[in-house]
């Protein structure tokens, strides 16, 4: 995997809304994502972590400030690198094509983007399905699938082109309890086999515990980098992991930090909604 880090520097983000006018979504940003690492931004709803996801996937602009991915310059005033196969992006609703089996929608980005053969993608897809145990459902459509099974293969297709950045944005948020501990745990295989640089935003304290190595926590809006959380949990992790005093140490620090911003955030809204 061609993996890279991610430096993200003062970045600023301004829109205008017939509302309020002018809203400052994100103020003097800056994070720095190892090669490799799998880094976890939380905080409160309306903080910008979408805004900013968006902004390294090449899907918005910036006002100020830069985002390099390794020593390629992506984003800055002016400068807007589209999205294309080295930041892959797992959404929040899914993506996969409906009326496309599973081999065929993993193997379609690496086909369209002219990065291989069809014959090499399905080789190549096959391979991946068959190394995480899901080579018996490659026949199969989307809709024949549960949602924790769809959420897995969106994961293998957007692996599968060896991307220097994997953004994942609350990809498993709509997964009830034990589908949602099921993906974590493939995520987490996937990741300790094959080494690539994560991106992951989510609104779930343990979720970001448990897969991250490190936890951004951002303020509310205009969002900005509030702390960062050393995750001194040993991997290949495991889900007893949760129940141990140094994950719930952590989390409890973690919770902490999130709780005082969205108070400040509720606040913040309880205004808003007073004008």
């Amino acid at each position: 995997m061609n993996a890279s880090g991610v430096t993200i520097r003062h970045v600023t983000k301004k829109y205008v809304t017939r509302r309020s006018g002018e809203v400052l979504a994100l103020d003097d940003c800056s994070i720095v994502i190892r090669p490799n690492e799998f880094f976890v931004l939380v905080g409160p709803s309306g903080c910008g972590k979408t805004t900013l996801l968006n902004i390294v996937a090449g899907f918005d602009a910036l006002t100020f400030g830069d985002v390099s991915v390794g020593n390629d310059l992506i984003a800055a005033p002016g400068v807007i690198s589209d999205p294309g196969p080295d930041r892959m992006v797992v959404f929040q609703h899914g993506g996969l094509f409906p009326w496309m089996t599973v081999l065929e929608n993993v193997c379609y980005g690496p086909v369209v983007q002219k990065q291989m053969t069809r014959a090499v993608a399905r080789d190549h897809a096959r391979g991946m399905l068959a190394r995480v145990g899901l080579r018996e459902i490659e026949e199969r459509y989307p809709g024949e699938m549960s949602s924790g099974m769809r959420r897995r293969v969106e994961i293998i297709r957007a692996l599968i082109g060896h991307p220097k950045v994997l953004l994942m944005d609350e990809p498993f948020r709509a997964l009830d309890a034990l589908n949602k501990s099921v993906v974590q745990e493939f995520l987490l295989r996937l990741f300790d086999t094959h080494a690539c640089t994560i991106f992951f935003i989510t609104h779930d304290l343990r979720e970001a515990l448990f897969l991250g190595d490190r936890v951004g926590v951002m303020t509310t809006r205009p969002g900005r980098v509030k702390t960062i959380v050393d995750v001194t949990l040993a991997r290949p992790r495991s889900t007893r992991m949760l129940d141990s005093r140094d994950f719930l140490g952590l989390k409890a620090q973690l919770t902490e930090e999130v709780h005082e911003e969205a108070l400040k955030a509720f606040a913040a809204g309880e205004r808003e909604a007073a004008r």
